[in-house]
């Protein structure tokens, strides 16, 4: 029996459970987080009992298989390093979560601190009492992370149990304290009952937000450092006094009110007692307050606002107290971040007093904030660039003090505690540091981490390893694979399409006029040289330009003119281009069209088609349902849209876009548009601002003589003015040149006509070859093969421009990461298809559609500023990683169903063909696969390695490192799938390769625009998401038809 039970500990089919088990899981956990918060998933899941048993089993089946499968040999050492790592990274999460601790640490500028506030909220009982004939005082706690609780909700009720109980004693008096209700989000309100207490609703407004409280008959409340009294006098408080139906205020404080009906004003005296003026603004004290409504019996209760995304309320726990016989109800008020309101209440001989809120931490020295620097981009009042806290330690006890910085991705590590400059207070005159204290934790985990980097890479060059011997095996395999899979990409290559823009306009004598006074090509790129700045981003008009006829009309070009051009003509004659048809109207959408007035047909409308005779926006009505919308239908979709095209236009014909000129000694580097200058500056632009208008007069004359020489100067003028006032900010004129080119070329999108013609052609080559070789189709192939070469180094060369544009790694948006990934597929595809044709042509088609999904409307390519936490060096290595492992996972996925496609096309005549085809397919996915997870695994655990050094944290369960981390889970399935006899052959194998691929989805699109969380592009809005259905069940079909013929002629 115990060697049953071992065998079963160590056996792959325990593995094979644990990794889906896990997977599944830590899916859930994420759909619950979106669906509520992620306390309720660590409720359910993360912090589960049964969550933290797959862990201690992953362990135990870790070490089993250690020994089954004599790793400790030194043939396998490659290997053993791996299984040694997660066990050390599942270990030092352990004592991460029970023996560390991490919180917050808030302090304003010229004050010092030494306290933190843990991150996890408590239940803190102080129970004093007699012990030995003297007053003494003991402590109990609890961490307690709970769960919405909701009558009605089934899910909540069935899974999310808050109950639990805390027992303790105190010199030998037990007592316990049981849960009995916890409200999220809690708000005071008053239940109306003739038997209840009498109090009366006050609010109050400390820290410039609204608080409501209510003053209980009797009792003296302590708001924010000032004391409140109803019908109790108390020296030195406020005191509200009921006398029959007359209220009346005695304060310690002179001070004054206003009635808000009337604006009625008045004073009040100090000491003096004087009649309450309900619904009237009282400043008293530095208090300002307001009793809105008369005091009423009742009972005070909470209610939640049922917000499960509000973070800034306080909760309510009651909380029922049990000891000698008898037992109180307590309603606690706290959160964490904070210690929580203390109540106290005695029961027989024991006074018992609670907080719910965060613990309390000290450290053994303490910290002064001497100043707090928030850095903006330029000319923007609320985008920041960088943040940091300028700080003193103090150490008396080891009689040490020394000044530092804690700025984003900088730290403070000292005697085992690490600062992280994770926030600060509004008026920036104030800092909020997370603290970290968990020394072992830490290291162990990042032991873990170099073994499982070390072993990651080893595995790829060890000759003992399986991915040593897929290269032997792929070695022995000469047939040219089968190019049945062509059928299928062709197929999808008709999805394609090419864009018309045949537009007819409607006004030939406005074109006419502008065309006489079109302005020749040469001045026009001088002036797209111009550098503008448009929110807080440098970059010359031209950028502006191609952006706005991009995105209003989808062209380059407008009736002959280059964007540069066209925006010059808009900026001299703004009046004639409201009325020209040069906003792209998608097909189908015909509700646009009735409502603005134009042609069932017409494919552009004017901009001044989208507005009424009195000015009244006439898209208004359905944009207000529409932004509101969490899923837009279509119709709303492209009402959205309309309206981004209106404001894009709207921007480049008022003018607004142009702010050419530097405020001189400006702190924040602010630009300005000659429209913002209305008052003298006392200052160089008073004069140079007028060099707009007799800029564009000098045009009109130019276009007529075709002398720029004038208009060419004053260009030559402002851009000497850029570079003595904006020197901070200005670009070079190498990064002016190298955008202009980027702009000019639009590489990404024309790559993507090129790698599909390429790879669609390559790939109708390898067909004739199967059945028809010969010299001149070979060389064809190789010329493709070639091409499609030379268009991987234009990729990488747009990469790298756009990173020295940016001045960051072209991967930190939704576009940038998918031209990434489709960079890395691509390099993939050429590494492993070598002297494998048909993998170089399926990538070159797969790297063609990632290219097309990057260009669809709902990812933008235009440059952005980049966000301070993501400036770090740790990211940009943890990004690069991951998201290029997305690469060889997308052609083993593409592999695998070129497999599955041979499979279903497989005959009693080509079977041995068929299966050395086969073969070397799937020897190919293997090695990709293996690579992808190699890639990944370092890449995840790269990003936590990347969070603990920007905010102390290296796991957080946000989901998208949780779904890396199934996606980890999900292949290390597939790749130890072999193990377990059940799951062997070609079939399975391919079909796993096909479906782990979801993973990947979820991974990128899921988290991305699906899930709320730290990477979320989506800002709420959700997408459809049933086109996945349709891909599943099309795979399902796929994998049907081919088991077949496997089964009839490869299954033994």
């Amino acid at each position: 029996m115990e060697k049953k039970i071992l065998s079963l500990l160590s056996s792959t089919r325990l593995m094979a459970f644990l990794f889906i088990a896990f997977a599944v899981a830590m899916a859930a956990g994420t759909f619950i987080e979106d669906a509520y918060n992620t306390d309720t998933a660590r409720v359910i899941v993360y912090n589960a009992v049964w969550f933290e048993v797959i862990m201690v089993f992953f362990v135990i089946n870790f070490i089993g298989n250690i020994k089954r499968y004599q790793l400790h040999k030194k043939e396998n050492w490659a290997t053993l390093l791996l299984h040694l790592s997660f066990i050390l990274i599942i270990v030092g999460a352990f004592i991460t979560r029970y023996i560390s601790y991490e919180g917050m640490m808030p302090i304003r500028e010229g004050e010092s601190a030494n306290i933190i506030y843990s991150d996890k909220p408590y239940l803190t009982v102080l129970v004093d009492g007699n012990h030995e004939g003297q007053m003494r005082r003991k402590t109990f706690e609890k961490d307690l992370i709970l769960a919405p609780e909701i009558k009605d909700d089934a899910f909540l009720n069935t899974f999310a149990s808050n109950d639990f109980s805390m027992g303790g004693e105190f010199s030998g008096i037990p007592f316990e304290v049981e849960h009995q209700e916890f409200v999220m989000n809690a708000t005071e309100t008053v239940v109306a009952s003739e038997s209840g207490q009498l109090m009366i609703k006050m609010v109050e407004s400390s820290g410039g937000t609204r608080h409501e409280h209510y003053l209980k008959e009797g009792e003296v409340q302590n708001l924010h450092n000032v004391l409140f009294a109803f019908n109790k006098y108390t020296e030195g408080a406020i005191n509200i006094s009921k006398i029959a139906e007359a209220y009346t205020i005695q304060t310690p404080f002179e001070g004054d009110f206003m009635r808000m009906a009337d604006k009625l004003q008045g004073k009040v005296a100090k000491d003096s007692v004087q009649p309450l003026m309900l619904r009237s603004l009282y400043n008293i004290g530095g208090a300002q307050f307001v009793f809105p409504e008369p005091a009423i019996k009742g009972e005070l209760t909470f209610k939640s606002n049922n917000d499960f995304k509000d973070k800034q309320t306080d909760d309510a726990l009651k909380v029922k107290i049990k000891t000698q016989g008898k037992e109180e109800v307590l309603t606690l008020v706290g959160a964490r971040g904070k210690q929580g309101v203390p109540q106290s209440v005695k029961i027989g001989d024991l006074e018992f007093t609670l907080f719910f809120g965060s613990k309390v931490y000290n450290t053994p020295f303490t910290i002064k904030l001497d100043d707090f620097i928030a850095d903006k981009y330029p000319g923007t009042e609320n985008s920041y660039s960088a943040f940091k806290s300028k700080i003193e330690v103090i150490d008396t006890e080891q009689k040490k003090t020394f000044k530092d910085s804690v700025f984003m991705n900088n730290i403070l590590d000292y005697r085992g505690f690490r600062f992280f400059q994770a926030g600060f207070d509004p008026d920036e005159k104030g800092t909020n540091l997370s603290v970290s204290h968990d020394f072992w934790g830490t290291w162990i985990t990042y032991i873990g981490y170099f073994l499982l980097y070390f072993g990651m890479m080893a595995i790829l060059f060890n000759k003992n390893t399986r991915f040593a011997s897929l290269k032997e095996k792929l070695e022995k395999v000469k047939t040219k694979k089968s190019g049945l899979l062509s059928v299928f990409l062709i197929l999808f290559s008709t999805l394609t399409f090419a864009q018309e823009h045949n537009h007819q306009p409607s006004k030939e004598e406005i074109l006419k006029l502008l065309k006489e006074h079109e302005i020749s090509k040469e001045h026009a790129s001088e002036f797209g040289k111009v550098v503008i700045q448009d929110n807080g981003r440098m970059k010359p008009i031209n950028t502006f330009s191609s952006e706005l006829l991009r995105k209003v009309s989808k062209s380059d070009t407008y009736e002959g003119m280059n964007s540069d051009q066209a925006f010059l003509s808009m900026t001299q004659f703004p009046q004639y281009w409201y009325g020209l048809p040069i906003i792209y109207l998608k097909r189908g959408n015909d509700s646009i069209r009735k409502l603005i007035g134009v042609e069932k047909e017409a494919k552009y409308a004017p901009l001044i088609s989208f507005f009424d005779e009195t000015g009244n926006y006439k898209l208004a009505k359905f944009l207000e349902t529409a932004y509101k919308e969490p899923v837009p239908n279509q119709f709303q979709k492209d009402f959205i849209e309309a309206d981004k095209k209106v404001n894009l236009l709207y921007s480049a014909l008022s003018g607004q876009i142009l702010k050419v000129f530097p405020v001189p000694g400006d702190k924040s580097n602010k630009w300005v548009s000659f429209l913002e200058v209305n008052q003298p500056t006392g200052t160089a632009l008073d004069s140079i601002k007028n060099v707009m208008p007799f800029y564009l007069n000098a045009l009109e004359k130019a276009s007529k003589s075709n002398n720029y020489e004038l208009p060419n100067s004053l260009l030559k003028g402002l851009n000497e003015y850029q570079k003595k006032y904006g020197s901070a900010v200005m670009l070079s004129e190498s990064k002016i040149s190298s955008e202009i080119t980027y702009n000019k070329y639009d590489i990404f999108k024309r790559l993507y006509y090129m790698y599909m013609l390429a790879g669609v052609l390559m790939l109708a080559f390898c067909i004739v070859q199967i059945f028809k070789d010969s010299k001149v189709i070979r060389t064809i192939i190789n010329v493709f093969h070639g091409l499609i070469g030379l268009f991987f180094i234009m990729h990488l060369a747009g990469l790298i421009v756009r990173w020295y544009i940016s001045g960051h790694a072209p991967w930190s948006d939704a576009y940038e990461s998918m031209i990434y990934v489709a960079w890395a597929t691509m390099f993939f595809g050429l590494a492993f298809g070598k002297d494998s044709k048909l993998t170089v042509a399926s990538t070159a088609f797969v790297t063609a559609m990632i290219l097309m999904i990057a260009h669809w409307n709902w990812m933008d390519p235009t440059i952005g500023n980049l966000q301070p936490v993501l400036n770090s060096y740790w990211l940009m290595i943890h990004v690069a990683v991951i998201v290029a492992s997305y690469g060889p996972f997308t052609l083993a996925m593409v592999l695998g169903l070129v497999s599955l496609f041979l499979m279903i096309f497989t005959n009693e005549k080509n079977k041995e063909r068929m299966k050395l085809s086969i073969d070397e397919i799937t020897y190919i996915n293997e090695m990709a696969l293996t690579v992808g997870l190699v890639m990944l695994t370092i890449g995840n655990f790269l990003g936590g390695q990347w969070a603990n050094e920007s905010w102390g944290r290296y796991w957080g369960w946000d989901p998208k490192e949780t779904w890396a981390l199934i996606s980890i889970m999900v292949y290390a399935f597939v790749i130890h799938a072999r193990f377990v006899p059940a799951l062997r052959g070609r079939w399975i194998y391919n079909v796993m390769s096909v479906l782990a691929f979801a993973s990947i989805l979820m991974t990128y699109f899921g988290v991305n625009f699906h899930l709320s969380g730290l990477h979320s592009y989506a800002s709420g809005e959700k997408q459809n998401v049933t086109y996945y259905i349709y891909i599943a069940i099309g795979v399902a079909i796929i994998s049907a038809l081919a088991y077949f013929p496997y089964k009839k002629y490869y299954k033994k």
